[in-house]
């Protein structure tokens, strides 16, 4: 078992995608949390938040479920919000959420990102 000071936030040793993605993981988690979350149910609010913390905790650490579980909880985020604005979500002022949230998924996505993860996440 590591040692609470072996843990990162952020490590910035990764391609720049991931690190700009665990930020943004961060950044939404405490948004929504703050903010909520635009989904149909308050467990899949609670889900989408708590896997982007986590998943940007793991991503920091290079362990492999915490890669999974930030693109999974990333792609609920954009799926909940296109679930319950549908096409008014390419309008002021959801296109905002739907850009950051799309490009979440795009960064963790990158050929670079899934790359990285491939080989050096345990």
């Amino acid at each position: 078992m590591q040692a609470v000071s072996e843990y990162r936030f952020l490590n910035q040793m990764q391609p720049q995608t991931l690190w700009i993605a665990t930020l943004f993981c961060y950044i939404d988690a405490v948004f929504g949390f703050i903010g909520g979350v635009i989904t149909t149910s308050a467990l899949v609010a609670i889900l989408t938040i708590v896997g982007l913390a986590a998943g940007g905790f793991g991503i920091a650490n290079e362990k492999k479920w915490g890669y999974i579980v930030a693109v999974a909880a990333a792609i609920l985020q954009v799926g909940g919000l296109l679930a319950v604005a549908g096409t008014d979500a390419l309008a002021f002022p959801l296109i905002i959420n739907l850009i950051f949230d799309g490009a979440l998924v795009v960064l963790l996505l990158h050929p670079a990102s899934r790359e990285y993860q491939r080989i050096w996440f345990k």
